[in-house]
């Protein structure tokens, strides 16, 4: 296809596509779906090789958030039956950020309910950053706790912060619908302050809540004019007793469509896979590596994801690696371009001669990015059923089936799935 040569071309050399070529893509056709992979996939080699980075989520407080995202299973007025607690302490969230690291994960998100943190806050998870990086050397932080006043984002990087995560989610035509309590302008002003606090900026977006292609051209164009280092791509997870509960749209194939359509207007920076891949790319998580360079391992903030060794055999089975604690994630030219706003060295080491910035940053948004709150995925699902799986539901189809709420890990007595 020329449209796929042209892209290809286009995101070697990080040269933004036409708006009608991002919207091709999401219009092309089932006998198109492995040539549209395979183009993406050519482009995500060129700036990350081989490599998947592993991301792993500590939810410090869950629930009891007074925003009304309507995809949140955090939000306020939400029916979800998800663990609800108030801050962990330090300690106890450097127990579970340990078990994360332990199953690989080179970079941990720390993220807590709520519209946004006080100052105290602030010097909560200050302390746990302390916490976390004296117990796990090397290790990045990225913290996601909504939006951020004056000067706060500059504190979390006087702690030991690398990145700051918070979601667009939708375009800015449609945010209105999803979000009363606070607005697109606000999540695109907190972007700017951890930018300019010298973290690497993450933000992205959530497919799956009745949105037209439009609205995901419209935010990933956005996403590239903040400049994110870091775009997580959720799918929407309907959970039950939230206003989306019955927002079933998606399907694998889309899905992929979708994860090209961001990585040729984004070429150069890290796409993550985040809440949702199991629910709604299923079997077909190991093609969306081809496109992606980062997951999260283990669970999400307030549902289950696969068990962590799982997703360690689909990597390697996919003929993947994942990336290493001294690789530098991002390409040179962006781990360099991060090290100068940062005023020096980023806190990885850099390797393979890319430079020395931090790198791209984590999951969440301001108020949740996925069926979740606070900020960051929370989407994930169950344990593989005892019977045998119902076949392919179609769009609109609910598969509460593929959903289960988290019930380990921080916030309980019980194991983390790492």
């Amino acid at each position: 296809m020329d449209l796929l040569n042209t892209l290809v071309e286009k995101g070697l050399r990080r040269e933004l596509p036409t708006r009608e070529e991002a919207l091709a893509v999401l219009a092309t056709s089932d006998d198109e779906l492995l040539d549209v992979v395979a183009a993406a996939g050519k482009v995500r080699r060129q700036w990350f090789g081989r490599r998947v980075k592993l991301n792993y989520l500590v939810n410090l407080k869950s629930g009891l958030c007074p925003e009304d995202c309507s995809y949140c299973s955090q939000r306020l007025g939400s029916k979800a039956e998800i663990l609800k607690y108030t801050w962990l302490k330090p300690d106890e969230a450097s127990q579970a950020a340990a078990a994360g690291v332990a199953g690989g994960a080179k970079r941990v998100c720390l993220v807590a309910s709520g519209r946004g943190p006080t100052d105290r806050d602030v010097e909560r998870v200050g302390k746990t950053i302390e916490a976390i990086k004296e117990q796990n050397e090397g290790v990045e932080v990225c913290a996601c706790l909504g939006l951020l006043s004056d000067g706060q984002a500059e504190r979390l990087r006087e702690a030991g912060a690398d990145a700051y995560n918070h979601n667009l989610n939708t375009s800015e035509a449609t945010y209105g619908d999803i979000t009363k309590t606070h607005t697109y302008a606000d999540r695109v002003d907190t972007v700017q302050k951890a930018h300019a606090a010298g973290l690497s900026a993450c933000s992205g977006l959530i497919a799956g809540m009745g949105e037209s292609d439009e609205d995901l051209v419209d935010v990933v164009y956005a996403l590239r004019d903040l400049d994110s280092d870091s775009v997580p791509v959720n799918f929407l997870i309907p959970f039950e007793g939230t206003p989306l509960a019955k927002e079933w749209n998606l399907t694998p194939q889309r899905c992929l469509r979708i994860l090209a359509m961001v990585r040729f207007v984004c070429p150069d920076v890290e796409v993550r896979i985040a809440g949702g891949r199991e629910v709604h790319l299923r079997s077909m998580q190991p093609l969306a590596l081809n496109i992606a360079n980062s997951i999260f391992l283990g669970d999400y903030l307030t549902s289950e994801g696969q068990a962590g060794q799982a997703d360690l055999d689909m990597i390697a089975d996919a003929g993947f690696e994942v990336e290493g604690a001294g690789t530098t994630t991002l390409p040179a030219h962006r781990a360099d371009a991060l090290a100068a706003a940062a005023g020096g060295c980023g806190s990885h080491a850099a390797a393979e001669g890319s430079g020395c910035g931090s790198q791209a940053p984590a999951e969440g948004a301001g108020c949740g990015s996925h069926a979740g709150g606070g900020c960051g995925p929370c989407g994930g699902h169950a344990e593989a059923p005892a019977e045998a799986p119902a076949a392919e539901a179609a769009p609109n189809t609910a598969r509460t089936d593929l959903v289960a709420v988290r019930r380990r890990g921080a916030g309980t007595d019980l194991a983390p799935n790492a």
